[in-house]
């Protein structure tokens, strides 16, 4: 059965959290962790397009690595808020960290030149060549007959 959009996912999802089983993990602050590196590839006539959300996270806290042929997305971060009264006693103190990671596979003949990528407004946007893999030459190997 098919349910209406404002339910999300799972329309029991926010009334059983808290009652019978632990809160939703959360990103940052109320943030859900499921929105956290939510990509779109689209396919184009000579590369890829990736655009991966990174919602909270800055350009100094996301990296990007090429190996193997895989290219792994990677963002951390380290977030300590502290408030205090007037006489110094703490009324909020937060912290948060964490990472995420995400693995695409673009295969070994991209190299780190070949892929460009911006962050703009949260959004990793990667662009990636369509590279064919070279066909391997079968190399015969004849025994001698005497």
């Amino acid at each position: 059965m098919l349910m209406p959009s404002i339910f999300g996912e799972n329309m029991f999802d926010d009334f059983f959290d808290g009652f019978f089983r632990p809160a939703k993990a959360t990103g940052r602050y109320n943030i859900p962790s499921n929105d956290v590196m939510r990509t779109d590839v689209k396919e184009l006539d000579q590369h890829y397009e990736l655009e991966i959300n990174l919602p909270g996270y800055k350009k100094e806290d996301v990296q990007a690595e090429l190996k193997d042929g895989y290219l792994t997305i990677t963002a951390s971060t380290n977030l300590n808020t502290e408030e205090k009264d007037e006489n110094g006693k703490y009324i909020r103190r937060e912290r948060y960290v964490g990472s995420c990671s995400r693995n695409f596979y673009v295969g070994e003949q991209v190299t780190e030149q070949d892929v460009q990528a911006k962050f703009e407004n949260g959004i990793l946007k990667l662009t990636v060549p369509k590279k064919e893999a070279a066909p391997q030459i079968e190399d015969k190997k004849y025994i001698e007959i005497s």
